[in-house]
Formats: C-alpha cells, sequence, structure tokens
C-alpha cells in the first residue's frame, strides 16, 4: 500500500467493530473508495470528528486498489456546519449524497466530483437546497446516458413555440406535437434550460418562483422513474417532511 492525499467527499459511513468505521468516499482521482477509520468511535479518537458523512476534506490514507484504504489522517476543508444544522438542507444534501452514490455505480466520470462539491457549497452558502438539488439532478442525468430534450421539440425538432415538458416523450415539446400533456408556464421553459447550461459554482442567488420550482420538480420526478430505474429512500422522506410541513419544496 502506498500513502496518498485525496480531496474528498463522505457519502455514507458504515459503524465496524466496537470501534472503527467504514467511510464511502467520493474522490475526483479515484471514483468512490472505501476507507477504514480504525478506532475513530473512541472518545479520545483524532479521527473521531472527521470520520463522518457528509465532510469535505483532504484524506491522507494507506491506498489500497482493491479492498479497503486505511485512514491515517484528514485535513477539513469544509463541515457543512450550516447545512448540519438545518433540517431542511440536511435532509436534501443527504438525497443528493445517496443520488450521487446511485450514478457513480453506472458512471466514473471525475465531473461528478464536481457537480456534489459545488452543489454542497452553495447549499452550505444558504442557496435553495430544492432548487440546486434539481440543478444536479437534470445534470447527473446526461451522465446515466437519458439527458432530456431540452434545446428543441423532442417530437420533431423545432426550436419554436415550445409549450410544455413531457417525461413520456423525453422533454420539451412543440405547440404543433403537444397532444394531452399538460402545459407548462413559459418561465418553466426557459428556467430549466438554464439549469441545465448554468456552472453550479457560478451561481451567486437563485430566485425561483415556486410554481415554476414545482413544474421542473415535477417533471425530473417522472423523468427519472421512467428513465433511471433509482429508487432514493430520502426522497420519500422529504416528501413525508413536505406532508407535515416540517420543510418547503
Amino acid at each position: 500500500m502506498k500513502i496518498e492525499s485525496l480531496e474528498g467527499i463522505v457519502l455514507s459511513e458504515t459503524n465496524y467493530s466496537e470501534s472503527s468505521k467504514i467511510l464511502n468516499v467520493l474522490t475526483e482521482k479515484y471514483g468512490v473508495i472505501g476507507i477504514m477509520s480504525k478506532g475513530c468511535r473512541n472518545m479520545k479518537s483524532k479521527l473521531r470528528g472527521v470520520s463522518r458523512k457528509l465532510l469535505y476534506g483532504t484524506f491522507h490514507i494507506y491506498y489500497k486498489e482493491k479492498g479497503l484504504s486505511t485512514l491515517i489522517g484528514v485535513d477539513l476543508i469544509n463541515s457543512f456546519k450550516n447545512i448540519m444544522q438545518d433540517l431542511e438542507k440536511i435532509s436534501y444534501a443527504s438525497l443528493v449524497l445517496d443520488l450521487v452514490t446511485q450514478v457513480k455505480k453506472q458512471s466514473d466520470d471525475s465531473n461528478i466530483f464536481i457537480l456534489l462539491k459545488d452543489t454542497l457549497l452553495k447549499m452550505e452558502a444558504g442557496l435553495s437546497p430544492f432548487v440546486l438539488t434539481n440543478i444536479l439532478e437534470l445534470k447527473l442525468l446526461e451522465y446515466l446516458g437519458v439527458k432530456p430534450n431540452i434545446d428543441s421539440c423532442s417530437i420533431c425538432g423545432s426550436s419554436k413555440a415550445i409549450v410544455t415538458l413531457s417525461a413520456d416523450s423525453g422533454g420539451y415539446v412543440c405547440k404543433n406535437c403537444h397532444t394531452t400533456e399538460p402545459f407548462v408556464k413559459e418561465q418553466t421553459i426557459k428556467m430549466i434550460r438554464m439549469y441545465n447550461y448554468v456552472d453550479i459554482k457560478n451561481i451567486t442567488k437563485l430566485d425561483v418562483a415556486e410554481n415554476v420550482s414545482k413544474e421542473i420538480n415535477d417533471f425530473l420526478t417522472s423523468y427519472y422513474e421512467k428513465y433511471t430505474g433509482i429508487y432514493l429512500k430520502s426522497k420519500n422522506f422529504i416528501k413525508q417532511l413536505e406532508k407535515l410541513q416540517v420543510i418547503k419544496s
């Protein structure tokens, strides 16, 4: 084994033995790797505070290509303190961690790490976790090989008179091809295209009307169900919280 220093984000943690954890860490260089954090559950362990889900840092490890690497130490970059103190933010952060975990099973593209990092940093900075999650969801569809057509009508190819979004049709639908799909707002059509092309790290504010956000979210939910086969328990948890009005969509 060789010593490596890797920037990474902890996607999940699992208790191991009486005092250790196994961390699944997303890195730009190697993708998702398993790291054993020995003794981190002991009160006096120097690894205790840095061996948890939703932590961003430089991980110093004994790297093992096959099997579990071993954690030496972590230089903390961001603990996502604001996210961890807010139920709404931590719910959406957990959702994006779960989503990225599933997407990485189908794609090794290193850009997925950058997308996740930028999304979490913007959530930490106070931008809407709901809108940020939708932006990430849309961008990740490209890495799943099922990106919707939001440049022109998905049926005839025309870029004129787009009137709605349809998961069944695969994206935009124009006036001439429209049949029974519900119409969406003009701003929804424009905004989802912005979601696709915006660089998350450059976002400074997110002023999206609630009804526009809902239409985009409904489309993405239907699209994921139809084309990806990805099922996330964390999404159902958010729906339950919304019903209880603990968080707002």
